[in-house]
């Protein structure tokens, strides 16, 4: 909106200001003097042609006033210096009219170069830096370190959820090989592959349209030392923070051990949604329906309405009934939680060989709930 006040104001300007001049009745050569409108046509177009320039440059971001104002010190200061060194060329080239000619030319300098310097600051101003010999000021971000989302994260969904509590007030960044790789897997015959990159599209352009989310596509090609070609998938995202100073949000457990080796942060899905999760100590009672036997013989599964797994030994009789388990373990990590019980009062009803199966079957426990997550 702001850049569009600037474009259309620049018009203004330079048609007033090209207009008085072609009209002044003195000091004019005879070839302006007789052209008047040609030479505010020319003028015009060149103006135009300006805009046309910068509207060709697609990556544009407005952020403040603060790009305006070092972006017209800058062009000002640039356009002065410039006219001082060629007023005495336009005197040699073209004798007395040399005077009109410069005029004519100051003006086209005047507006062109800190409609440039403007225009650039405002699309660059996330990148530059104002350097002073041994002094470095880094821009600032808004909130925290920014986010740098890879494309299970996209995929998986929670990211919108969180972004819609206004919990996350950092900018989140999406790498352009993130959306190529969004995009490939939308395009792929696979059914099942199709439907999570569209899914992550859509998760994408719902971010996107937040009002207080901050979100944008980082261009690699623009990074210094950046080389996606020559780069794993999962190497690239780490760069991308490392440039950034940023964390990878994810719930790719490979990605986050290697994230990790190179002393890169990750946010997990997983470990968040863990976090938030009611917490279960052996003892306390959960009411589900178990709808499906376990890994292991005479085990029945149900699910809390978190989507939780829970185990519940000597529960395949009761498949399809909802029972009041007693939890006895949870096993929790970065790949999910699950909760292990038996139904409540099944320890007074069952016989000693029933007690004596059980403690042996909990050192075996660990392997089956490592199967069971992999299923």
């Amino acid at each position: 909106m702001l850049l569009g006040i600037i474009r259309a104001l620049f018009v203004c300007i330079a048609a007033g200001a090209f207009a008085t001049f072609v009209n002044q009745q003195d000091g004019l050569p005879d070839a302006i003097h007789n052209n008047r409108f040609l030479t505010f046509f020319i003028l015009m177009t060149i103006s135009i042609g300006v805009i046309f320039t910068d509207v060709l440059i697609k990556r544009k971001r407005i952020e403040d006033l603060s790009a305006l104002y070092f972006g017209l010190l800058i062009g000002v200061l640039l356009s002065y210096l410039l006219l001082q060194a060629v007023e005495p060329l336009f005197a040699q080239a073209f004798g007395n009219a040399g005077q009109a000619y410069y005029h004519m030319f100051s003006l086209v300098m005047l507006l062109s170069i800190p409609y440039f310097s403007i225009s650039f600051l405002m699309q660059t101003k996330d990148d530059f830096r104002f350097i002073i010999p041994y002094v470095e000021f880094s821009r600032e971000l808004k909130g925290g370190r920014p986010l740098v989302l890879d494309s299970h994260a996209l995929i998986d969904g929670r990211i919108a959820e969180l972004v819609e509590t206004h919990v996350i007030d950092s900018q989140m960044l999406v790498p352009d090989f993130v959306l190529e790789d969004l995009q490939r897997i939308a395009d792929s015959g696979d059914k099942v592959r199709r439907g999570r990159g569209r899914r992550g599209l859509d998760v994408l352009s719902r971010i996107q349209q937040h009002p207080h989310a901050e979100i944008r596509i980082f261009e690699t090609s623009s990074a210094k030392g950046m080389s996606v070609k020559h780069s794993s998938h999962d190497q690239s995202l780490i760069d991308v923070a490392k440039i950034v100073s940023g964390r990878i949000v994810t719930n790719d457990v490979n990605l986050n051990k290697i994230a990790g080796v190179q002393n890169v942060e990750v946010v997990n899905l997983n470990d968040v949604a863990n976090a938030l999760k009611p917490k279960y100590i052996p003892g306390e009672h959960v009411r589900i329906n178990l709808i499906k036997e376990g890994e292991s013989y005479g085990q029945g599964v149900g699910y809390l309405d978190d989507g939780t797994m829970v185990v519940c030994e000597q529960g395949k009789d009761l498949i399809g009934q909802q029972v009041d388990v007693e939890v006895t373990s949870v096993l929790q990590n970065s790949a999910g939680r699950m909760i292990f019980g038996k139904p409540s009062g099944s320890e007074s009803h069952s016989g000693r060989s029933h007690r004596s199966s059980d403690r042996s079957d909990r050192h075996e426990r660990p392997e089956r709930a490592e199967r069971t997550e992999r299923s």
